[in-house]
Formats: structure tokens, C-alpha cells, sequence
């Protein structure tokens, strides 16, 4: 019998069972691809993320969705996993910040944790912006989301934008219309196969904040209804912003998961590249036992 590490930890939470819990799985390099699909489902949360050795970086991460689609870019799938290594001490100590880089996929990108007010933050950079063509008619997609087409504005344009993992990025009116979209899932995955996006993110902006954004993020094509936080649209989401003059910073706050009852901050510096930061509560450790 074999016997690995295990846990949950709430990425993008000031407290407990807030944020986006990601399950991790360490020392997971004699797992098959299957195996870690079984696993992945066994904890059913939006991703489990296993923790593997290489000889390309200081990790490589690879990380399943429940239905056991694996998931690339560096989000909460990613952060989560280096909040958990700093968080139990497996990093050494942190008081002064230090960069590790992390294999995922194909790239192999920075990360820089820090410990401060006894947490660990993590700060890490995504790739490049990638842009594609912007959708013509918005109809269909306002009736998958069960929204009037008034309800979507169309400037910036409806694209899918990609800092390593390509979403639809589609801006409402305000908060309350984000809330008010009902997806239908089937409507919503033809809509989106008729792009390059994986996802769909709604975001709005309050004017009276127009440093933060509200978002809600889904993902059908991997079999992900609502995700609480997600890093790999928000990052997106600020290059985008910026790319068409919409970003009168270089920095924004957004919060997601309101709706699900899972608060979630998540926040985006761009240097130029999308640089992604949060810290996350661990909440559970344990032992797999296969």
C-alpha cells in the first residue's frame, strides 16, 4: 500500500471555508494519469492538484478538474499548491521573499511566496496576453446566460483573452446582472465551441470603484458549473482591460464567488505580463492511502 500527503486549502481567503478550496496531493509521481482522474473525482472539488518532482523547475504541478479534464495556467490550481508547500514548512523559511519556478504544461513560470502577519503570499506571473477574434452577435450568448442583450456591453468587445488558459470575458451592467445570469449549460458550451475559450467570465464594475471588479466565472467545457476564484480569468481579465484602455491602472482587485457564499479577492498587477497574488488557509491535512 502507498501512502501520500493530502489536504485542502481556501486559495484567495481571509478565513476559513472561504475563497476556492484546492485539494493537493504530494509526491505524486508514481500516479498514472488515471489514477490522478480517480482521485481528482474522489474529492470532487473544482480542482485537485498533484505535486510532482522536475528537472525543468523547482515542481511541476498538474491538476484535474472533478470530472477528471486536466487543467493548465497559473491559478488557484497553481497558487494553492505553493501556499500549501510554504503554509507546512516544506519551502524552508520565507521570511524574506524568495522565487520558485513551476512547471506547468509546457511553461515553466516564476513564483515568489513571502511569509508576513504569520501567512505565506504568493505572488506569480502569468504568460503574454493572447487575444482572439471578438464574438459579432451577442445574442446567443445573453440567452444562454438568461440575460436581455441590453444587459451585456460590448466595449471592451466580447473576446476570449488568454494569459494560459483561454476565457470569454463579457462585461454586464453592473453586479446585479452578473448575479441574475441563470447559464444554461448545453446553450452556453455551443456558444463557447464556437470560440477558443474555455470559460466564460462575466465581470461589471461599480463606478464609485472602479479599481475592483465583481465577477462570476463558468466553465462548462470542462464540466465546471460556478468557480469561486479563478486565476487564470482574472489575469486575463486585467490584460485585457488593459490592452483596450479600459485599465486606468496597472493594478485591480476582483471579487468573485459572492454568489456561491465563497468571497473570494483576488488580486492582479501587470508587469507587464498578468502577475497574480493571494494567500489561502489550509483547512485540512490527512493521508491518501492507495
Amino acid at each position: 500500500m502507498s501512502t501520500y500527503t493530502v489536504g485542502i486549502i481556501d486559495v484567495f481567503a481571509e478565513r476559513p471555508l472561504e475563497g476556492n478550496p484546492l485539494a493537493v496531493v504530494q509526491d505524486a509521481d508514481d500516479l498514472t494519469d488515471d489514477v490522478m482522474r480517480r482521485i481528482a473525482g474522489e474529492f470532487n472539488q473544482a480542482e485537485t492538484t498533484f505535486i510532482l518532482r522536475s528537472d525543468r523547475a523547482d515542481r511541476k504541478l498538474r491538476s484535474f478538474t472533478a470530472s477528471g479534464a486536466e487543467v493548465f495556467g497559473a491559478g488557484h490550481n497553481a497558487l494553492g499548491a505553493w501556499l500549501w508547500l510554504g503554509e507546512r514548512g516544506d519551502l524552508g523559511a520565507l521570511d524574506d521573499a524568495r522565487t520558485f519556478h513551476q512547471e506547468i504544461g509546457g511553461d515553466v513560470l516564476p513564483i515568489e511566496l513571502q511569509s508576513s502577519g504569520g501567512r505565506v503570499n504568493g505572488r506569480m506571473l502569468q504568460t503574454p496576453l493572447r487575444l482572439a477574434d471578438p464574438i459579432d452577435d451577442i445574442r446567443p450568448l445573453a440567452a444562454a446566460l438568461a440575460l436581455d442583450p441590453g444587459d451585456l456591453i460590448t466595449d471592451p468587445p466580447v473576446r476570449p483573452a488568454d494569459t494560459g488558459a483561454a476565457h470569454l470575458m463579457v462585461r454586464v451592467r453592473d453586479a446585479a446582472t452578473a448575479d441574475k445570469a441563470r447559464p444554461d449549460a448545453d446553450a452556453l458550451l455551443a456558444v463557447l465551441n464556437g470560440t477558443v475559450a474555455e470559460g466564460c467570465y462575466l465581470y461589471a464594475f461599480d463606478p464609485s470603484a472602479p479599481g475592483t471588479a465583481y465577477t462570476r466565472f463558468f466553465n462548462p467545457t470542462v464540466g465546471l458549473w460556478e468557480d469561486a476564484a479563478t486565476g487564470t480569468a482574472a489575469g486575463p481579465l486585467a490584460a485585457y482591460l488593459h490592452h483596450h484602455g479600459a485599465l486606468p491602472t496597472p493594478a485591480i482587485a476582483i471579487e468573485q464567488g459572492v454568489k456561491m457564499g465563497r468571497r473570494s479577492i483576488l488580486r492582479i498587477h501587470l508587469k507587464p505580463e498578468p502577475e497574480l497574488s493571494g494567500t489561502g488557509k489550509i483547512i485540512l491535512v490527512g493521508t491518501l492511502s492507495l
